[in-house]
Order: C-alpha cells, then structure tokens, then sequence
C-alpha cells in the first residue's frame, strides 16, 4: 500500500494525491518510487482515460526536492538520484493518457520540472512556480531543459540563475498555467478538462503524446547526461551539502521565531 501518493478513481480520471503534506510535499525517494508504481498501474487500467495529479493540503502542489535527503548525498548518490528522475520523467513522457497537474498551491524546483512534464496545468491566484534549485546549493540540469522547450532560452537563464518564484499571473501569461479558477475550483477544474480528454480516441491521443516525446527526446537525454556529470562535480565539490545545511537552519530560526 502506497505510503505517500494516494490513488481515487473518479470516472475515467485517474486523481493521484502527493501526500507528505507536513513538508509541502517535497519529494524522496519513497515517493518517487511510489509515484512510478501508481503512474504504470494507471496507464494498464482500461477504465481509466486520464490522470489528474496534484498535492494534499491547501499550500503546496510539491515543494520539490526534499532537502533533507538530498543534504546527505555523495557524488554516487548524486548520480543515482539523476537515474530516479530519468524513470519518473520517462514514466510521464511515455503514458498512453494524458496527465492534467491541479496546481493548489506552491510548484518549486523539481515539483515545478514534474508540472511542465505533464500536458495541462490549472491554477489559482495563490499558486508560485518557479526553479529556486540555486539557491540551496543545487545546480539545474533538467529544469533548464523542460524550461527552454516550453519559455525558450532567455526566461530559462532568468528562472535559473535567479531562482526567483513566478506568481500565478505571470506563469498564466506566458502559457505554463492553462487555466485560472478560484483556489477551492482547482481540482474541480482539472478533472473536467482530464474527462474532456478521457473521451477523446485512445489511439490518436497515445500517438500525439508518443509524437511531442520524440520530438523532445534528444535533449532530453542531453539533460540526464550533463545531469550525471554535473551534480557528480557539485556535489563532490561539498557545495550544496552546505548551502543545504544553511538553508535549512535559516528555515528552522524562522520558524522557531513566529
């Protein structure tokens, strides 16, 4: 039984909940694994056409990368935390049915990477989206290469190299957020557009994603190998295990201070 990602078949929709909302979500490995488990039995379910995917709570869809699993890795761990994105990205590229992200809330990092993989996302006022990998320490391979197929090249060095968070207006003008609804209406949204695509030809939908795959696929496998090199040579260098460890003890002060 899945731990951290909770599954409801809601007519032809698939809804998987990301369920560690006490840390926004954030991703581990557990729930990367779990979510790769859930995904593949959905794809294989007949009855089900679409997938929905959004967070438990009211304040993140994910807040990405889980930072105290991450703080601990090696160079090895490193590269093998490079191949676990490989499977999940792999997974949502390869599905037969669409996936639609009910964004509810905050979409950082790897969380904000996962979203612009599926192919629909809907939105609130209050959600935040953005790639602030740099500032703990984290180099950037795979969120600049989602980023520029879909923003082009220059917002990809902005949203990198800054690591500043979109608010919800901007992310709807420059097209990563589809639809706008008031906050209690996102999941609501979100299965109406996925039961819209449910009913749509089963082949022609496969063969439109399995198309938008191949025309992504060189640079997406450029991404996992500079991945592999990259985040070996940072964290080798010890850089974002302290970035990390600073970030953390500022969130902790912060807290502890309200």
């Amino acid at each position: 039984m899945a731990e951290f990602v909770l599954v409801e078949i809601k007519g032809r929709v698939g809804v998987v909940t990301l369920s560690r909302p006490r840390i926004l979500n954030a991703w581990n490995r557990p729930m990367r694994l779990e979510l790769l488990e859930v995904l593949d039995a959905l794809d294989r379910e007949k009855a089900v056409g679409a997938i929905v995917v959004t967070g438990a709570g009211d304040r993140a869809f994910s807040a990405g990368q889980d930072l105290n699993e991450s703080r601990t890795f090696d160079a090895d761990r490193a590269e093998e935390w490079v191949a676990e994105w490989e499977r999940l990205y792999g997974k949502v590229r390869s599905l037969s049915k669409p996936i639609v992200a009910a964004l509810n809330g905050v979409a950082a990092g790897s969380a904000f990477q996962f979203a612009l993989v599926c192919d629909l996302r809907v939105g609130h006022a209050g959600v935040k989206m953005g790639q602030p990998e740099i500032n703990s320490g984290i180099a950037s391979t795979t969120g600049p290469w989602i980023m520029r197929e879909i923003l082009g090249m220059a917002r990809t060095i902005d949203l990198t190299l800054t690591g500043r968070m979109m608010d919800a207006d901007e992310c709807f003008r420059i097209g990563l957020i589809n639809k706008l609804v008031p906050q209690a209406e996102v999941l609501e949204a979100a299965l109406e557009i996925a039961e819209g695509l449910a009913e749509k030809p089963p082949i022609a939908m496969r063969l439109d994603r399995q198309r938008f795959r191949e025309m992504t696929e060189p640079t997406f496998r450029d991404a996992l190998s500079a991945g592999v090199r990259i985040q070996r040579e940072a964290y080798a260098s010890g850089e974002p295990a302290q970035m990390m460890e600073r970030f953390l003890a500022l969130r902790a002060q912060r807290k502890a201070s309200r």
